[in-house]
This record gives C-alpha cells, sequence and structure tokens, in this order.
C-alpha cells in the first residue's frame, strides 16, 4: 500500500501563504500569483462576506495588482448559515478549475479552520444548519452567557479546546452537529486533523510568515487605527443600524462586535478601538498558535529580510523548487 507521501507526488500541488493578521501574507501571495501565473483563492471567514469590508482588510484593486482573487464578497453579511463545510466545497471548485486552466492555485488566509479544511483530508459531516435549534441555542447564550461553551466542553472537549469561548458561530455549529446527530463534531470527523487517514487530490505546499511578536502587535494597533481612519465605524455603524432585531453571526467579527457594544452604550468609542486592538492581538496569537501544530509548513521570518522583495524573492524561489519536485 502508498503512503500519503508516495501518493501525493503524482498530484498537483496547491500553495499557500498563511500566518496570523498583519503579518503581509496578502502582498506576499499577489507576488507569488504574478510570478507562478496563479491566482489567489482567500482563506478568510470574514472576507467572504458582502458588506464586511473595512474590519476585514479586503485588497483593494490596486493591491490585486490584476491578480484574479476568489472567494471574496461571495456571500451576503446576513446568512449565518455558510461554515467551513461551505468554504471547503467553493474552494475546492476553485482549485479545480484554476488547475484545469494551467494556472496556478494560491489560497491566502488566516482562517485556520479555512486552511486545515484544504490541506488535510476532512471527512466533513453533511448535517444540514437547522435554523430553529440555532435560535435556541443563540438564546440560550443571550440569557446566560458562556453557557453554551460550557455544554460544549462537556459533549465535545476536542472541538471546544480548539475554539475561543467567543466563537460562538463555531460553537452553535458544533453543538448543532451534536443535537442532530448524537456524536461530537469531532467523531463526525470534523476534528480538523484528518484522524481518520483518509486522502486528497492534490499536494499542499505551504509557506507560513512569521514575525517578533512585539513588531506584529505594533503593526496590528496600526492597523486597526488605518481600518478606522478608512470607514470602519462607520461601516459597522450602517451595518447595526440595518439589523431589525438578532444580528447575523458574521457581525460577531472582530472590528463589529467591539463598536456593536459601543453602539449598545457598553462602553466608550476609545474603549470599543482599544477592544478592538486587544482582541486583535488575542486572535493573531491563536492563529500563531494553530498553524504552529502542522509540521509541513516552512516559516519566513519577516524581520531575517532587509525588506519585503527580499522575502517574497525566497517565497517565490521555495514554491518553484517544489513545482518541479
Amino acid at each position: 500500500m502508498m503512503s500519503w507521501e508516495e501518493k501525493s507526488k503524482a498530484k498537483p500541488k496547491v500553495f499557500f501563504v498563511v500566518g496570523p493578521t498583519a503579518s503581509g501574507k496578502t502582498d506576499a501571495a499577489v507576488e507569488c500569483a504574478l510570478a507562478l501565473n496563479g491566482e489567489v483563492i482567500s482563506a478568510d471567514a470574514i472576507q467572504i462576506y458582502r458588506g464586511l469590508d473595512k474590519g476585514s482588510a479586503k485588497p483593494t484593486p490596486d493591491e490585486m495588482r490584476g491578480v484574479p482573487h476568489h472567494l471574496i464578497d461571495t456571500v451576503d453579511y446576513t446568512d449565518s448559515s455558510y461554515n467551513v463545510a461551505c468554504f471547503a466545497r467553493d474552494a475546492g471548485k476553485c482549485i479545480r478549475d484554476i488547475i484545469s486552466r494551467g494556472r496556478t492555485p494560491i489560497v491566502c488566509g488566516g482562517t485556520g479552520l479555512y486552511v486545515n479544511s484544504l490541506v488535510f483530508p476532512l471527512d466533513f459531516t453533511e448535517v444540514k444548519p437547522d435554523k430553529e435549534l440555532r435560535e435556541k441555542l443563540l438564546s440560550d447564550e443571550d440569557k446566560a452567557p458562556g453557557s453554551l461553551y460550557k455544554r460544549l466542553l462537556t459533549v465535545d472537549p476536542v472541538s471546544a479546546e480548539r475554539l475561543h469561548p467567543n466563537d460562538i458561530k463555531r460553537i452553535v455549529r458544533a453543538l448543532e452537529v451534536y443535537e442532530l446527530t448524537g456524536r461530537s463534531l469531532t467523531d463526525n470527523g470534523g476534528d480538523f486533523m484528518n484522524s481518520r487517514g483518509a486522502d486528497i487530490p492534490y499536494e499542499p505546499v505551504i509557506a507560513g510568515l512569521a514575525m517578533d511578536r512585539a513588531r506584529l502587535y505594533d503593526r496590528i494597533g496600526q492597523r486597526v487605527d488605518m481600518m478606522i481612519a478608512n470607514g470602519l465605524f462607520e461601516e459597522a455603524d450602517a451595518l447595526y443600524k440595518s439589523v431589525s432585531v438578532d444580528p447575523p453571526l458574521s457581525l460577531q467579527a472582530i472590528g463589529y462586535k467591539q463598536f456593536s457594544a459601543f453602539f449598545e452604550g457598553l462602553c466608550t468609542f476609545d474603549e470599543a478601538v482599544q477592544l478592538i486592538k486587544r482582541d486583535t492581538r488575542r486572535f493573531a496569537k491563536r492563529q500563531i498558535s494553530w498553524f504552529k501544530r502542522d509540521e509541513r509548513i516552512r516559516w519566513f521570518n519577516v524581520d531575517d529580510y532587509p525588506d519585503r522583495a527580499a522575502l517574497h524573492e525566497d517565497i517565490i524561489e521555495y514554491f518553484k523548487g517544489e513545482m518541479i519536485k
């Protein structure tokens, strides 16, 4: 029987640029695409929503530099049914289409679940969303904040360990799967670490961007300030006012959630801004921990390079070398 490594040699290669927020993934992916006749597939759980522009750091047309980008602005922000299984399906279609046209797929993003849905051969459950059950779960959380996470710790501790207690969207999904099947998301094959040893149709080649933690946190602070200067507050205000009763799960995203607290009189404007910076730093820390678990990632420390051009050149050379193996 052929090993996973032996079988992967005959497969097309898909390239990934991963790492924490504000590390420079977008620029690196675009440069790689330009050098390798590629197209970029976004693996970002917020960029996929139409309407969430300022807080998701979507690349502008100038930043895209003519490179086709996929899975950005594909789902309306009011849609709370989109999940990682949907992403795996849609990204898989993009990958096959790009390869069929003789071009190179380059997946770029920091949403660990989305990336893992492509680099590990996961067996996603086909459990469809249950609107009534979701509403009940969200109602339970409103009545007793933190109760859903405590429930998940009991029925699916593996999923609870990898999720942040405030990640209500994914906590609800995990509990939904358990309630509807009687089995945890982990038992359904959603542990995102390929515990079943299945196969995937291509070989992932992954470049990770690393950076000194203090420098990264400084960049995050600057980035949040720039988002606000570019209209994040006004966008969050418009989205908040557009919701009649229950806000969609997409508005739990960093930047929108904190400003919603300001709109509800729970904090001052300055406190909301500081919360956005704090929660983004915490998110970056979780991203780093998440990606460090995958030993296939080749890490590129941004601090080791005199400029971005030199960094990008090294990543491109790494990808080129893997293309001819």
